[in-house]
């Protein structure tokens, strides 16, 4: 809180000089934007656990179903939510990888994450930035990592032994909003690791997934509420949305790699859902292939072969062999009870919760399904700034807006 404190110091202080100084701003109403991420939020929750606030936010704005990335992970998810890259694309093609160019492997609790290498495209709050518009994140995925060397103008580091609670997150986003026009960001974004981390323990059908799922559900009310105290609730589109969502998983569907598997096949293996075969041999990855294939719940694609509707398998990062099971079922020796995720984003499980509500949205509008690649360039219309490249289109999401 120090940290947030000092930052409202500075910038009131800055607001003074300023004003000392005579410079004179434009008395014209600025439109903001708020992104919330609940981190695997299935779309169903909504009907399965008490959500007043989303559920009220369906009859003042606009709900969907919306549809992640492959594969169905939170880092990927968040980044391509970020740039509107999908993963293949974006180069975080899972939760964790092995680089064969910088013999280097990717993991969202690894150093390597700082590695500015990693990331391709470019996030919006960069894409803000380069056009005038101030940015605050409160950890987002990619906000901390100073991707191509550039940074929100508000952010803090995703530390796990200091992270600020639910509440002071918010209160947090609501103090950007505090801040003196000219300093003031108008994107601002906020991350919940919840209720993956509870649905990863027991399963999305848990009566504790509800208790996570009531709390989230609070947050985006006292976001909300603040904006009202504020008098911005009708300068500003908040939207809520998820990562991925949850399917239930046990030890007793499991695939074993070791029962299929000969060690000298293979240089390395990533296991994940999907899990990444990197072989050096191509007559081993043949044997590979050979092997796995036919085996029951399991899909098994050399690089390049993976179905076309999943815009997956041509980055280097995702190995010569890419091994998925089927939904609920692990490819693994260490397998695991609760909930995963990973998933096709065709999968219904794997889907998740979209709200929008605010002076761009209709009201009580509920829109077809779409990809969450179409976020990026709806932020980007919203902000009235221009979008980088990317794989999503505004017209997949336009019938939403006034």
């Amino acid at each position: 809180m120090k940290k947030i404190l000092n930052l409202l110091f500075v910038a009131w202080s800055l607001s003074f000089m300023a004003a000392s100084c005579g410079v004179q701003y434009p008395a014209v109403k600025a439109k903001y934007l708020i992104l919330v991420s609940m981190d695997g939020f299935r779309n169903d929750y909504t009907s399965w656990y008490e959500t007043p606030t989303l559920d009220d936010m369906a009859l003042t704005g606009c709900s969907a179903v919306m549809m992640p990335s492959y594969p169905a992970s939170t880092f990927p998810n968040h980044y391509t939510l970020a740039t509107g890259l999908v993963p293949d694309h974006s180069g975080i093609v899972n939760n964790s990888f092995w680089d064969p160019e910088f013999k280097k492997k990717y993991s969202m609790g690894g150093e390597a994450k700082y590695d500015q290498r990693f990331y391709a495209g470019e996030p919006i709050w960069n894409t803000a930035g380069r056009q005038g518009v101030r940015s605050g994140v409160v950890y987002w995925v990619g906000s901390d990592l100073h991707v191509n060397g550039k940074d929100p103008d508000y952010w803090f580091p995703y530390d796990n032994s200091n992270l600020l609670t639910y509440r002071k997150r918010v209160d947090t986003l609501l103090s950007f909003l505090s801040l003196p026009e000219p300093l003031r960001p108008r994107l601002l974004m906020i991350y919940f690791d919840e209720p993956d981390h509870t649905g990863h323990g027991f399963g999305p059908e848990a009566k504790e997934v509800g208790y996570a799922v009531r709390s989230v559900d609070r947050m985006v009310g006292r976001i909300r509420e603040g904006l009202r105290e504020l008098g911005l609730a009708d300068q500003t589109d908040l939207i809520v949305l998820s990562d991925h969502g949850m399917a239930a998983v046990s030890e007793e569907r499991v695939i074993s790699p070791a029962k299929y598997l000969k060690r000298e096949w293979y240089s390395r293996i990533v296991y994940g859902t999907p899990t990444f075969i990197y072989s050096d041999k191509p007559a081993c990855r043949d044997s590979i292939v050979n092997a796995l294939k036919g085996v029951e719940h399991l899909s098994v694609w050399r690089a390049g072969e993976v179905p076309a509707e999943l815009m997956y398998g041509t980055n280097p990062r995702e190995g010569d062999i890419i091994v998925a099971p089927d939904l609920g079922w692990q490819f693994t020796d260490k397998p695991k009870h609760g909930g995963a995720h990973g998933y096709s984003p065709f999968d219904s499980e794997m889907q998740v919760v979209f709200r929008a509500e605010g002076p761009d949205f209709k009201q009580g509008y509920k829109a077809g399904s779409f990809q969450n690649i179409d976020i990026y360039p709806l932020a980007c219309h919203i902000l009235g700034i221009t979008p980088a490249p990317n794989d999503g289109s505004l017209k997949n999401v336009k019938e939403m807006l006034r």
